[in-house]
């Protein structure tokens, strides 16, 4: 790679395709269509055509669900909150389905500040610690790292934020 503006080169963008490179810092929050799944110990337990996507420079979009598109008792508060320099506090979710808990996998914004309003009480879903999510029929690949929950299609191009090297990004 080599180097843009101190990052890496955005890579190549194709028909049909976004460069996380030309999403917004401090990002943004828009509204989604595509079909949404959520997979856990081999049930779906979430599915929805209303989500939104949060964007920001060097991440595959993040996709919060509305609590309503998750299956009764799939959800269940777990221990911990973090801090989002954008969005607020998160507070986290066990994942529940098929006999199975992913432990800490889900997030929310009880109360987002100013300008992610959007996306309060909505859940998001850590890719790598489900079995699967789908968008658009799709399998979404979980972002490199265990700190970022990134969705990553083939609609998204990199180079991604979250990997070994990353971190200054």
């Amino acid at each position: 790679m080599s180097p843009w503006n101190g990052h890496p080169a955005p890579d190549p963008v194709g028909p049909g395709q976004e460069s996380v490179w030309s999403y917004p810092r401090p990002p943004r929050v828009e509204p989604s269509r595509a079909s949404v799944e959520v997979w856990v110990g081999g049930e779906r337990i979430a599915l929805t055509t209303l989500s939104w996507r949060v964007l920001e420079t060097s991440h595959p979009p993040t996709y919060y669900l509305p609590r309503a598109a998750f299956v009764p008792g799939s959800l269940q508060r777990a221990e911990g909150t973090s801090y989002c320099e954008w969005k607020g506090v998160a507070s986290y979710l066990d994942l529940l389905g098929g006999g199975t808990v992913a432990h800490r996998a889900g997030w929310f914004y009880a109360e987002p500040t100013r300008g992610f309003e959007l996306l309060a009480g909505a859940v998001s879903v850590m890719p790598g610690l489900v079995d699967r999510c789908v968008v658009g029929g799709e399998v979404v690949r979980a972002q490199e790292g265990g700190f970022y929950g990134g969705w990553v299609t083939d609609r998204v191009v990199g180079p991604f934020k979250g990997g070994p090297g990353t971190h200054g990004w």
